[in-house]
């Protein structure tokens, strides 16, 4: 690690998607809004095989409108890479208003502050 920011990167990092993962648990779209660049994007497969998915907005309609609180679920950032301005990372989380899931992350440290960009995602059967 010769870069002298990675520490404080990963942490910032850490922190903007326990914003989404915590938003994800209250089932509050308010928590996690900070993490998301206004411009960012989300996508998926659905059940048809098909892409689904658009602008940002769509993930917290569906966390307001379809979530429900999940305190007791489970979510851990499994890996976080870095290079310079640009970050991937990825969450597991088990039984989160009753989905199971897997989220890839694309971020970009924009202005000095690292935000979400990119979102897709893989559903699973609740354990």
């Amino acid at each position: 690690m010769s870069d002298p920011t990675y520490v404080q990167d990963y942490q910032a990092i850490s922190e903007v998607l326990n914003k989404y993962i915590e938003g994800c648990k209250q089932a509050k779209s308010s928590i996690m809004k900070s993490a998301f660049h206004p411009l960012a994007t989300m996508y998926s497969v659905g059940p048809d095989g098909k892409l689904t998915g658009g602008a940002i907005p769509i993930l917290f309609e569906g966390i307001d409108k379809d979530f429900r609180p999940s305190p007791d679920a489970t979510a851990a950032i499994t890996r976080i890479e870095i290079v310079g301005t640009a970050a991937s990372a990825r969450i597991d989380a088990n039984d989160m208003s009753g989905i199971s899931f897997t989220d890839f992350f694309h971020l970009l440290k924009v202005d000095g502050q690292w935000t979400v960009v990119n979102k897709i995602f893989q559903t699973h059967v609740a354990h």
